[in-house]
């Protein structure tokens, strides 16, 4: 099969020397027959996987050892593109001589690392990934049937991104724990988003349920509100305790910087004339000054506005009266 009747000469350079040899020269296609297996004491698993998004198909063969659960011998048949051939005759190849429960631990990474001519470089390009996501998922579907499980029961999280296998809550924990504010960070954490980029935002190379856009931009307004809450929490102890001075600077400093710009705008200024605690309560007397004084939303708008902003950064119970 020549090289262009593959995938074009331009990107030939994307896949490794033991992809090339494996697509026209697989070790383990074929098949494992009942009789073969049984006279070798084996118990023989089929089992079948489709990708729908590519048209490609996979059918693996296991000889297990009933005793050790030992996979003696794996073939496989493989309908589509070169790259799952290879990654399927790869698959297969890493399966041989392991217990089921330790093949069912192998994931699509380990099947394109296994497939690279050097460590750093990868075997395939990255929309070529979700053929090694089809030979991972093969392998469930054997080690379902063998233990006569459900599939879905070896997944225990929701998978994000499936080129490198990095769920839900690995991400959300990422983000959070270096504190990431890019999808560039997220894939250098994580690798998620490295290869087909599908899992990144709507409109990729296949179909998500979640998108890493969604996802940082939903777990950075939380991380936002929490911060908010705590710093509320915090001020609002460190205000209780304060002087009278310390009240009315911490006071002023928040007017500075929310209220006062915008009466200044419209030809008005207020003053902090003093400040009661009485049980929760702190009242916090003001006065208005220029252009303010005489304004109807003084008693309104003006003062929730003022009230809501020292309520949200200093402390819930502060009440203020115009005088």
């Amino acid at each position: 099969m020549a090289k262009n009747d593959l995938i074009g000469g331009s990107i030939w350079e994307e896949y490794s020397q033991k992809v090339a040899h494996l697509m026209d020269n697989p070790i383990h296609r074929g098949e494992i027959t009942e009789d073969e297996a049984n006279e070798k004491g084996l118990r023989l698993i089929v089992a079948d996987f489709g990708a729908e998004s590519c048209g490609d198909a996979v059918r693996l063969y296991w000889a297990v050892d009933p005793k050790t659960d030992i996979i003696k011998d794996a073939k496989f048949k493989s309908f589509g593109c070169g790259t799952a051939i290879a990654s399927s005759d790869t698959m297969a190849e890493l399966c041989i001589g392991k217990s089921v429960d330790e093949a069912v631990k192998i994931t699509n990474l380990d099947v394109e690392f296994a497939m690279r001519d050097t460590p750093d470089v990868p075997a395939v390009p990255p929309q070529k990934m979700h053929c090694s996501v089809m030979a991972y998922d093969v392998i469930k579907a054997a080690a379902a049937q063998y233990k006569g499980v459900d599939a879905a029961s070896f997944e225990d999280e929701i998978i994000v991104c499936e080129c490198a296998r990095v769920s839900l809550g690995t991400i959300k924990e990422v983000i959070r724990l270096n504190d990431l504010k890019t999808i560039e960070q997220i894939t250098q954490y994580t690798k998620a988003g490295a290869f087909c980029k599908s899992c990144i935002k709507p409109g990729g190379h296949e179909e998500r349920e979640y998108h890493l856009i969604d996802i940082l931009k939903e777990v950075r307004t939380e991380m936002e509100y929490e911060k908010s809450a705590q710093n509320a929490q915090t001020n609002t102890v460190d205000f209780i305790n304060m002087s009278v001075i310390q009240k009315f600077k911490e006071i002023d400093k928040i007017l500075d910087a929310d209220i006062r710009p915008m009466l200044v705008m419209d030809g008005g200024n207020m003053e902090v004339i003093d400040i009661k605690q009485e049980d929760e309560n702190v009242d916090v007397y003001i006065r208005y000054l220029g252009a303010c004084s005489g304004c109807a939303s003084g008693a309104t708008g003006t003062l929730f506005a003022i009230e809501s902003v020292l309520q949200e950064k200093l402390y819930k119970n502060i009440r203020v009266l115009p005088i």
